[in-house]
């Protein structure tokens, strides 16, 4: 039987506090730390490695560590998901974007439906339709082939599927998979959607607008929009636009769509890119036989995080580190800094993914909690961060863990040797090098040039950035989101904390407001 229990009320999460603490800059110094640095890891799907060695713990803290995890019940509440449990108790929901790329368990029927098939069809129906646009079967009204894809949505809608898209562009054109040219229109901002539209031919473009439940105010404001620019360039929308909803929403059944394709109640937002929702537009950009490899590549990071034992769950581990840092350590912030230019949004996906999920103050029975949950994620690629942020995280008077993420290989194969050394080279020589300066830190008489060092740091390496790689990786974070969420006894699947921001918004477009409301809208002119 599972128990839900808060944090602070576990025996293991006490004996914890009571262990010592470890210095990252003793922990990697000498022969010792390089031992360390070799066996402190733990082999994640698709070739990465998940590498902790200069993170604050030991083999006293570890064994402390998977305790938690056993008294939490971590291994049985994800059996418990993905068995088809109702885990969204804010909303009574299931939780199911794991199944949409595998079955780790037993079938799950809901509404009558067993979802794995459901999803599989839809995924089926996704390629079919692609293979047309490739093969010009679906085109523009001259019999042109579409060059373009646009996707219209906004925060789950958008950031996952826009972060895998930019991270997967290069390696697609590289490798000759690149189909269609995508572009997102997020922001209800109306220059974000000139922008776009003025950079590519509409006439030769197709429109996804994603929206589960037909109604969300900005996406819809960017459909009209766009339609609007369609018909001006004599273009007739219908003919250009597919949609992404529920089969309840008024856009499933809509003449004003090529084709719609299903998602449901059971998959979030923020964990909707391997639904249709990053399906329809990564599927057209690069082909559905890609879209199948990213979904595979995080079906078998999937089945790692099925494991009970932490030291064999990279998921697992990461996330019990976390929650030791934010609870024991009392850090409040955690940096994502992939060297891959690649991953150039992914930190602002996983900020949604993390922040959406675990930024909650109840416990899943609506209860306050007396600890600190999700911490404030950001990020930026290096080697940019370097010359940005790097010097408060290494000189300022906070410690920030980090996250790097590496690959030895660039995605195109294309570089150059200056200085005795390729870019690749450098790219590889700068993370490395973090990772020691961070922990060892620096000794000076001048303190103005003086790094104290432990400063904790994790990495995930690999051999280059594809499709499979890119699903593993999505999987590893979803999933060390979904086991904080577990320790903290929160729901990491609803998201009330977006909504009051909407509300107000629409009392003031119908110029329903008084006090402060009237006069912050009085001054921007509403």
């Amino acid at each position: 039987m599972v128990s839900w229990n808060n944090l602070d009320t576990l025996n293991s999460f006490k004996e914890l506090n009571r262990l010592g603490k470890v210095s990252v800059k003793e922990a990697l110094s000498g022969e010792a730390g390089a031992k360390r640095a070799k066996e402190y890891c733990v082999p994640m799907a698709c070739g990465l490695t998940y590498n902790y060695a200069a993170k604050a713990v030991d083999d006293v803290i570890l064994k402390g560590l998977a305790a938690l995890a056993d008294e939490a019940m971590l291994s049985d509440k994800f059996k418990e998901l993905y068995n088809g449990a109702v885990i969204n108790t804010g909303e009574k929901r299931l939780v199911l974007h794991q199944l949409t790329r595998g079955q780790l368990g037993d079938d799950v029927i809901a509404d009558g439906v067993n979802k794995r098939d459901f999803y599989v069809g839809q995924q089926k129906k996704i390629a079919e339709f692609a293979k047309k646009v490739h093969d010009g079967s679906i085109a523009n009204a001259a019999g042109e082939k579409f060059t373009t894809v646009v996707q219209i949505g906004i925060g789950g809608s958008d950031l996952g599927p826009r972060a895998i898209y930019l991270a997967l562009e290069n390696w697609a054109k590289a490798t000759g998979n690149f189909k269609l040219e995508a572009k997102f229109i997020s922001n209800v901002d109306p220059d974000d959607a000139v922008a776009v539209l003025k950079s590519i031919d509409v006439s030769r473009s197709l429109f996804v607008l994603v929206s589960k439940s037909g109604t969300t105010l900005e996406t819809l404001t960017n459909e009209s929009f766009v339609k609007d620019a369609l018909k001006k360039a004599g273009v007739d929308p219908s003919k250009h636009m597919i949609a992404v909803t529920s089969e309840t929403s008024p856009l499933a059944k809509s003449s004003d769509y090529l084709a719609a394709f299903f998602m449901d109640d059971y998959i979030g937002g923020r964990f909707s890119s391997c639904s249709a929702v990053g399906g329809a537009i990564l599927s057209l950009a690069f082909g559905p036989d890609v879209f199948a490899q990213f979904l595979e590549g995080a079906a078998e990071e999937d089945k790692l995080a099925a494991c009970s034992d932490p030291l064999k769950n990279p998921a697992m581990l990461d996330a019990l580190i976390g929650v030791y840092e934010r609870n024991v350590l009392s850090y409040d912030c955690t940096a994502v800094l992939p060297y891959s230019q690649a991953l150039s949004r992914f930190p602002a996906h996983l900020q949604q993914a993390d922040m959406e999920s675990n930024g909650k103050s109840v416990n899943r029975f609506g209860e306050p909690v007396g600890y600190k949950t999700g911490p404030v994620i950001f990020g930026e690629p290096g080697t940019n961060g370097q010359h940005s942020f790097y010097q408060l995280l290494h000189q300022g008077t906070d410690i920030i863990p980090l996250q790097f993420i590496g690959f030895k290989n660039s995605q195109t194969g294309v570089d150059v040797d200056i200085q005795g050394s390729t870019s690749q080279q450098k790219l590889c020589a700068n993370v490395a090098a973090q990772i020691v300066a961070f922990a060892c830190g620096k000794d000076d008489e001048n303190n103005n040039k003086k790094f104290d060092g432990n400063r904790p740091s994790s990495i995930i390496t690999g051999d280059k950035l594809t499709p499979a790689a890119m699903g593993a990786l999505l999987s590893h974070f979803e999933n060390k989101i979904m086991f904080q969420g577990f320790l903290w006894n929160v729901n990491s699947f609803d998201q009330e904390g977006v909504q009051l921001g909407k509300v107000l918004a629409k009392k003031v477009l119908a110029h329903e407001t008084e006090g402060a409301l009237k006069v912050f809208s009085d001054m921007l002119d509403i």
